[in-house]
């Protein structure tokens, strides 16, 4: 790393730049330091180690470099139109160099019969390549050491300044000559995965000398980043693990086992089983769990999550789970409902209850004669207060921010257990990236009997492939849903959004045929479960819908 007074010194005390070019940097590129221009990166680079031969040049090319003898050159046209047109050769053909400006510094590097290097963007003038204002330099073979060539994001103001992208070239160059940069990685690490050190990846990153190179930096400039930001996760998750006392789930108790024994309408997975085995290891140690859960949908991990409310309910602690949507919320009321019976108290809370109804369960929240809630993020309204929250579980956890599970946790005397749901499969590398102050479950295995999902991705250009399949599919009894991303057209994302595109189901599948349904955000609470009832009693054949929908409709039609 580089020692900290040069990483924090002012980027005006850099050789070439001064307080005017330091004030433009700061303002334009937000390059305040030596540390900030060192860690400004190249957005691309030139190839400068491949020569073409003039006949191999292609018009539609983006950037060639070549070798050209100057056969001649002249200054045509007056005034606004004067340029210099140059014509140069090789052993295979010749090209026309053209300036418009600095046309008297260009003349002057100009000798009839000197070899040059030149690169740029070619196009066709008359049946010939041409390049305007190519970057020309003399040819000296034994001399020249031709690299990848950074180029950096600049501005106008900045290019005024002679801060391109070849100003700014020059300044790193520069500024890795003047510092020291020390390793911030240990030797073994370096060792095991083959890392550049950091003085190397720097250079590298910037000056690569061929592609190997450049991929290497890239590899160890990313592996550190992910490295120190894993480091920091583990910290905080270390901290808030000492720091944060959690419910003692002591014992197992009467509604667990009564449940378990006499109305689990199924048997468990073994990896069901092994999810609540780190449930129960984290919940009887005294500590706050905080625990990602994830699987496929269909996969039982809501039947999981109930298992876990019950062994708070056994240790005299409420629980409460919150969706992101109110379909979502009322599908795991129902569900839940089914499964416990009157034996225990759950209640509904979403945005659209009748105040009388939260009210009531307010006061009972508040009392502890309700033991389970189920809700959307009328939960995290002040005015809603637990007797005793031991767990609270997040379905689609990418829903919700840390900033919202953190308010459930002030809600309490005591900060309750975290369990975190997800459909969205994410590797287990990436869940200790995204999650890392979570540990991490998964349920990799389906329940007995159920079919697995088939994951199919079609291009526009087989749009009516995909209708085929769903006419074959709604011909055997079968249902779709079809989910758009949005309600409206959007400036800013280039999407087909709802209302376009039940138009083109409904041309594929006309009326009275076929039967449409359609939910989005923007209906009321009673419209939404019309549709959504008329789906689930098989009234409707195909629902299109927006991503208010979730994972509910599979929920629904596979419960």
């Amino acid at each position: 790393m580089v020692p900290e007074f040069k990483l924090k010194t002012p980027i005006g005390y850099l050789s070439g730049i001064g307080p005017h070019r330091s004030e433009v940097l700061a303002k334009d590129l937000g390059i305040f330091t030596f540390g900030d221009l060192l860690h400004y990166y190249p957005f691309r680079y030139i190839d400068r180690t491949i020569f073409h031969k003039i006949n191999q040049i292609h018009p539609s090319e983006i950037g060639v470099q070549f070798i050209g003898r100057l056969v001649s050159y002249s200054i045509q046209g007056e005034k606004r139109s004067k340029r210099l047109v140059a014509l140069v050769k090789d052993d295979t053909g010749t090209a026309q160099l053209v300036w418009f400006q600095g046309i008297k510094w260009v003349e002057k590097a100009l000798v009839i019969g000197n070899a040059y290097t030149i690169y740029g963007n070619p196009s066709l003038f008359n049946n010939q390549i041409s390049i305007s204002h190519p970057d020309i330099e003399n040819y000296k073979p034994k001399q020249a050491k031709y690299t990848f060539q950074p180029v950096y994001s600049s501005t106008e103001k900045l290019k005024r300044l002679s801060l391109d992208s070849k100003g700014i070239s020059k300044a790193v160059s520069a500024l890795l000559k003047s510092i020291r940069i020390e390793e911030t990685l240990p030797s073994y690490i370096l060792e095991k995965y083959k890392l550049y050190d950091l003085p190397g990846a720097l250079r590298n990153i910037h000056f690569p000398e061929n592609s190997d190179s450049l991929a290497r930096a890239n590899y160890r400039l990313k592996f550190e980043e992910f490295f120190f930001l894993q480091l920091k996760i583990l910290k905080s998750k270390i901290t808030n693990s000492s720091r944060f006392a959690g419910p003692l789930f002591k014992e197992v108790g009467a509604a667990f086992n009564h449940f378990y024994r006499e109305k689990l309408p199924f048997e468990l997975t073994s990896a069901q089983k092994r999810v609540l085995k780190e449930i129960r290891k984290d919940t009887r140690h005294g500590a706050q769990m905080n625990r990602l859960l994830q699987g496929d949908v269909g996969s039982g991990k809501t039947i999981v999550a109930l298992l876990s409310m019950l062994i708070a309910l056994d240790n005299g602690y409420q629980a409460c789970l919150m969706a992101p949507t109110e379909i979502l919320a009322q599908q795991h009321y129902q569900g839940l409902k089914k499964l416990i019976g009157d034996e225990l108290r759950i209640a509904l809370l979403t945005g659209s209850s009748k105040q009388k109804s939260r009210s009531l369960i307010q006061k009972d929240l508040l009392s502890g004669d309700l033991q389970i809630i189920v809700g959307t993020h009328a939960l995290l309204e002040d005015k809603v207060q637990f007797n005793n929250l031991g767990l609270a579980i997040i379905d689609e956890q990418h829903r919700f921010g840390v900033q919202q599970r953190a308010k459930l946790w002030r809600k309490n005397t005591i900060t309750p257990h975290m369990l975190v749901m997800t459909a969205t499969p994410i590797p287990r590398t990436l869940a200790m990236t995204l999650y890392g102050d979570l540990d991490i479950s998964v349920i990799d295995e389906l329940p007995a009997g159920r079919r697995p999902i088939v994951t199919l991705h079609f291009k526009e250009d087989r749009r009516l492939r995909m209708f085929g399949i769903l006419r074959e599919e709604i011909s055997k009894g079968r249902q779709v849903y079809v989910v758009y991303p949005l309600i409206e057209e959007s400036e800013k994302l280039d999407l087909l959004y709802l209302e376009a595109g039940l138009e083109a189901l409904e041309r594929e599948f006309p009326m009275p045929t076929y039967k449409v349904g359609i939910v989005h955000g923007r209906l009321t609470p009673k419209e939404k479960e019309s549709e959504m009832d008329r789906f689930v009693r098989g009234e409707t054949q195909i629902l299109v819908a927006t991503t208010v929908i979730e994972v509910g409709v599979m929920y629904l039609t596979h419960r």
